[in-house]
């Protein structure tokens, strides 16, 4: 019944676009059409020993990405599709999903959204605390940049004293874990499924959230609140030991701060959340400095460090409760667009640490190839979530064509 509420859900929303499309393509000769497509390949590689019965070491997967978009009323009117697909070894990991497709209409100094969109809060790297629309794509990246398409009806308005940004969610989406095949996991193969609701209407209760951003100076500033189904499901144990999970009601009030000054630029993310389960405050500060055009050849370096703090502790779901990033960010600026990121968080408490390299670069006008690999070092038996992927280092590699 759920499934059948929101694949509804999703046909309205796609007929008013069509009708949308259909009326300006008939009432407008300045309609501008703008189809994209990548198709990539991905192969997965985990160096050690599984921890858990039944996980596999190599996976490969192909994916797809359609996207198109359509514009009217010269640019203030609106439709943006965004597709994905991907087939994976691991079953819970083969899923499809609309990542946005919506109607926007622009006037002035207001903005209006209706649809499935990404919306992206935040300014620090290693951690996106006050990142909340969006449900997070597990099983598709383990630095939770990748998200779910969320449906929303957001309201921009555009003034002297910044922008007022409200959003309307009208249901929400639960996060999918890996399979039994897969890494990256609990011992227990957990389904989306089995993850209940505080709240008695599950996940068509409605949320709401509000953003003030603004220019002042040097600074930029956001100040949020989200108030509905949280985006983290809560684990618990019973008495039995067996693990259960939940998505609270919460209320989380959010700041983040980006300070501009000359080569530097000092970061902050801040929020308090509350929930009748627990409260809990977490931040995450540092700062990056960019070397520009070092000798004269377009190569910018930018050195990173960040503080990560959450006072769950072990507990925290992100396992980044009082910990430290470094990293370094390469631009060589060149035709092939060739970048590098070179990161790592160590634990001040513990002798846990994750490292990561990532970089990619354009082959030809239309082929590119990344590269991605996580190192789970010395991990502490007591990071709950943490300790069960000690043995999931892996190297990750894809080519993506596109069209």
């Amino acid at each position: 019944m759920e499934t059948r509420k929101i694949i509804t859900l999703l046909f309205n929303i796609i007929s008013v676009f069509v009708l949308q499309a259909t009326y300006a393509q008939d009432k407008n000769k300045d309609v501008v059409h703008d189809f994209e497509l990548e198709l990539q390949s991905e192969y997965r590689y985990f160096t050690d020993n599984a921890s858990f019965q039944g996980q596999k070491d190599h996976f490969p997967s192909l994916a797809i990405f359609p996207e198109y978009n359509i514009q009217w009323n010269k640019g203030y009117d609106g439709i943006n599709f965004t597709g994905f697909f991907r087939l994976d070894r691991d079953d819970n990991r083969t899923h499809w999903d609309i990542r946005e497709l919506y109607y926007q209409k622009a006037n002035n100094n207001w903005e209006l959204s209706i649809g499935l969109k990404k919306i992206f809060w935040g300014v620090t790297e290693s951690n996106h605390l006050v990142d909340i629309i969006n449900q997070t794509d597990a099983v598709e990246s383990f630095d939770g940049e990748a998200k779910l398409g969320q449906p929303m009806l957001q309201f921009t308005l555009t003034t002297n004293i910044g922008n007022f940004e409200f959003l309307y969610l009208p249901c929400h989406r639960k996060r999918v874990f890996s399979g039994e095949k897969g890494r990256l996991r609990f011992p227990v193969v957990i389904d989306k499924d089995d993850i209940t609701y505080e709240s008695s209407a599950e996940e068509w209760r409605q949320d709401i959230a509000f953003r003030w951003s603004h220019f002042i100076g040097a600074f930029d500033i956001g100040i949020s609140h989200f108030y509905g189904n949280g985006r983290e499901p809560l684990f618990t144990f019973d008495s039995f030991g067996e693990l259960n999970a939940f998505y609270p009601v919460i209320n989380q009030t959010g700041l983040d701060l980006q300070v501009t000054h000359n080569a530097f630029l000092w970061k902050l993310e801040s929020i308090y959340r509350s929930s009748k389960a627990q409260d809990f405050f977490a931040l995450t500060a540092g700062l990056e400095y960019t070397f520009s055009n070092i000798d004269g050849n377009g190569l910018d370096i930018g050195v990173l460090g960040e503080y990560l703090y959450d006072d769950r502790d072990k507990l925290a779901l992100n396992a980044l409760q009082n910990d430290v990033f470094f990293g370094s960010r390469i631009a060589l600026n060149d035709v092939q667009d060739t970048s590098i990121l070179i990161g790592g968080i160590a634990d001040i408490e513990s002798s846990s640490k994750i490292l990561s390299i990532e970089a990619s670069r354009r082959l030809g006008s239309s082929w590119k190839a990344e590269l991605e690999t996580r190192i789970f070092s010395a991990i502490d038996d007591e990071e709950f979530i943490l300790s069960n992927f000690s043995q999931d280092t892996f190297l990750r590699l894809t080519l993506s064509k596109y069209f």
